[in-house]
């Protein structure tokens, strides 16, 4: 009897090993591929990193809307997308586009971009912006408690933006792990 439940889970555990890919896609699914590879293309940005803040913002919830009045997939304030939207020249804006999955991510995907420019393509510092704002980010770079050499943030003080930061880029490493031979 010992011996059919050991060769059963060696069985088990072969499935699963040879399943994991699969199984994982499960958890870290590629929605809206075609609008965040168009828009993605379009700004210069990475499709995994997108798709890995729209994880973490929503789990892929075009309906999300966040204490913050934040919305949609990516999880555009109000603020934000109204910024966004007159740099972007989209006219007849209103917060109702933002659960509109295309247009939230076209949104979105220009604000990463935005944010890649302003800072030298520095993953932390963008994704840190994305979610505790630019403002800060560029007054923690300034100041010696956060930042050695203005470039670089060794200490982020909002513990929710520290750990968005993690967050994002496991969930980036993940995405990257699932898809990164099938989307390019």
């Amino acid at each position: 009897m010992k011996l059919i439940k050991r060769f059963f889970l060696i069985i088990l555990v072969i499935i699963v090993a040879i399943n994991s890919k699969n199984i994982l896609k499960h958890f870290y699914p590629y929605k809206y591929k075609q609008d965040i590879l168009t828009y993605s293309k379009k700004y210069n940005v990475d499709p995994y990193l997108i798709l890995a803040v729209i994880k973490a913002e929503s789990n892929f919830n075009e309906n999300a809307t966040s204490a913050k009045n934040a919305h949609g997939l990516m999880q555009i304030t109000s603020e934000t997308a109204q910024w966004a939207s007159e740099k972007m020249k989209i006219e007849n804006y209103n917060d109702k586009m933002l659960y509109e999955p295309k247009f939230n991510i076209d949104m979105g995907c220009w604000y990463v971009s935005d944010l890649t420019k302003e800072f030298n393509g520095n993953i932390d510092l963008v994704l840190a912006a994305y979610n505790g704002g630019r403002g800060n980010v560029q007054k923690w770079l300034n100041s010696q408690n956060h930042s050695s050499d203005g470039k670089t943030l060794e200490y982020i003080p909002f513990k929710e933006t520290d750990k968005y930061v993690k967050k994002v880029k496991v969930n980036y490493s993940i995405y990257k792990y699932l898809y990164g031979a099938d989307s390019k």
